[in-house]
């Protein structure tokens, strides 16, 4: 068994991904803030090689060529790879900028479909590649006011994920998981707002979820056990898709 590739390692659902899968593999943790990253690696399994990646993935300039570099340096081989890096900004219309899409889709779109496409390459990683999973939103199935940016990036990733997953068949699959609304870093500034808070316990059946409650699907998906699903958006969200109770 290769190496599972981590993005988004430093903090949140990446964290809770590399220290659960650190258990029983050998993991790379990626992220750009090296002393977070750092702190990842500290809680990791050390029974288990844990190899960290630091490095910012919107500069998708050389991103190809550094990851190549990582894995020839290393002499590793990668097979699975779990996409938890994500940039959101709430921004109205208003306040939308060209500087400002390239940020949000360099992360959320862009760098995924070149790291695919790295994996995926003989020259860097022969044919050991067989399964990512990317960390999606159930914002990229809906709507939100000031959410244009992030639910549309989202929504490319989810376009990405499904053309690959026809292009690269039957050697390498590829899903998603759309979350719903968690308590992480990157949302910590949402939930800082106690009427905001209030309202997505209120809109969740199943309540605010976390982190954590991610894992056994991906895990399935990045397993054998899914060698026949490929392609697909699993939407993880405590029932706020599916509830349209008037309100």
């Amino acid at each position: 068994m290769g190496y599972l590739l981590i993005t988004g390692a430093s903090s949140g659902v990446g964290r809770e991904m590399a220290v659960y899968f650190s258990k029983y593999r050998d993991v790379i943790i990626s992220g750009r803030n090296q002393e977070r990253l750092q702190e990842t690696k500290n809680l990791c399994d050390s029974g288990h090689s844990i190899l960290a990646w630091n490095y910012d993935l919107s500069d998708i300039d050389n991103l190809e060529t550094e990851l190549g570099r990582f894995i020839k340096e290393n002499r590793i081989e990668i097979d699975g790879m779990i996409y938890c890096a994500g940039y959101m900004k709430m921004l109205p219309l208003r306040a939308v900028t060209v500087d400002a899409m390239r940020e949000i889709f360099s992360v959320n779109a862009f760098a995924p479909e070149i790291m695919i496409k790295t994996l995926v390459s003989r020259k860097y990683n022969k044919d050991s590649f067989k399964s990512a999973v990317m960390i999606s939103s159930n914002i990229s199935e809906r709507g939100a006011a000031a959410f244009s940016l992030y639910g549309s990036s989202k929504a490319a990733l989810d376009g990405i994920v499904r053309n690959l997953a026809v292009e690269l068949a039957p050697r390498v699959r590829i899903n998603s998981v759309l979350p719903g609304g968690m308590k992480t870093n990157m949302t910590k500034d949402i939930f800082a707002d106690e009427k905001i808070e209030n309202s997505i316990q209120n809109a969740n059946p199943m309540g605010i979820g976390e982190p954590k409650q991610l894992i056994p699907m991906v895990e399935l998906l990045l397993s054998d056990k899914a060698s026949w699903i490929t392609g697909q958006q699993i939407v993880i969200d405590g029932g706020r898709t599916t509830d349209i109770t008037d309100r």
